[in-house]
């Protein structure tokens, strides 16, 4: 009888089974950073990283600005609202600096075929996967079920996140097209970051108006809330695993976390809609906002659009003397 109710007693509690749970719910964003700025594609479901449940919120990245923009070539004011451009530029802007960006066509859109200047950037990407891959057909050879059925289901979660992102990132609104027509956008951040565009208008309007994410759709919000839940569920699969499936799923989630964090440092250019922006050289610092003003205003032969931004101030009597413009700090 004792024989019977050792054999059949609950083996005790392992801790340790809870840190593949614990790290995958670790709220990291470094792949909601990589989607924002390069999008997502298929191989990205076996990039299997702490937060890969925050995938969806990297149009908050932006944390709800939308800077004053203004057109150097017309005048003409308006805000940036597309959540991952701005971003994009909140990375790379420098207080009381101004940053020369150019706007071009990808030369090569399929992020299976880098080009050299981002060799280096998806190095770290594609050591992760060959790091998922190893953890597959190591749990597999150790005959860990549990294991490899937690790995199975994290990369369930990212099919899901990858289908409705790819619905919700459909190109749309970019206003009237202008072909062949070249564009100057002055970009006023928060922080004193000043941005430059140079480009195309259409490759302009494309990165800069409408939307990047569209509104979930009904099917769209019930595959993110099954994709959350899986996320949850998975906390108890990890607990049948065993200790070697563990340290191996553990790995794993380090090591790729670890690698798109650096990987995301590297970084410097916004893929989207078949459109690159990068910066062209290194910021240029200013050391009052009047000397930026001033030098803009004489390259754009205009200053009616920073008189709209409250950059100057146009006393009544200059103005009707055609002279005299006082500019703000």
């Amino acid at each position: 009888m004792v024989a019977t109710a050792q054999a059949t007693s609950p083996s005790p509690f392992n801790p340790l089974s809870l840190l593949p749970g614990l790290l995958t719910l670790t709220p990291l964003t470094a792949i909601a950073q990589r989607t924002a700025l390069l999008g997502t594609s298929l191989l990205d479901s076996l990039i299997l990283a702490p937060g890969l449940h925050l995938q969806p919120t990297a149009n908050d990245l932006h944390k709800g600005e939308y800077p004053a923009c203004a057109a150097l070539t017309s005048g003409y004011v308006f805000r940036v609202e597309n959540p991952a451009t701005v971003y994009f530029l909140q990375r790379i802007g420098r207080t009381g600096c101004l940053t020369d960006l150019k706007v071009s066509a990808q030369s090569s859109p399929l992020r299976f075929l880098p080009t050299r200047d981002k060799a280096l950037p998806s190095l770290g990407y594609y050591t992760a996967v060959g790091c998922s891959v190893f953890a597959v057909q190591r749990v597999y050879a150790l005959g860990d079920t549990w294991g490899l059925f937690f790995i199975l289901n994290l990369i369930l979660i990212r099919l899901i996140n990858f289908v409705v992102l790819r619905r919700r990132s459909q190109p749309g609104w970019f206003g009237a097209p202008e072909p062949g027509v070249k564009g100057d956008l002055f970009i006023l951040l928060s922080q004193d970051r000043w941005m430059r565009i140079r480009g195309p208008v259409d490759d302009l309007k494309a990165l800069t108006s409408g939307t990047w994410l569209c509104e979930p759709t009904t099917l769209d919000t019930f595959f993110g809330a099954v994709a959350k839940l899986l996320v949850y569920a998975n906390v108890a699969v990890a607990g049948h695993a065993t200790d070697a499936g563990v340290y191996t799923i553990v790995f794993m989630l380090l090591v790729n976390g670890g690698l798109l964090a650096l990987d995301n440092l590297w970084i410097r250019s916004l893929d989207m809609y078949g459109r690159t922006l990068e910066a062209v050289d290194e910021p240029r610092r200013y050391s009052r906002r009047r000397d930026l003003a001033e030098q803009l205003i004489k390259e754009s032969g205009r200053d009616d659009w920073a008189v709209a931004m409250g950059l100057l101030v146009k006393d009544r009597a200059s103005t009707e003397k055609n002279e005299g413009v006082r500019v703000t700090m």
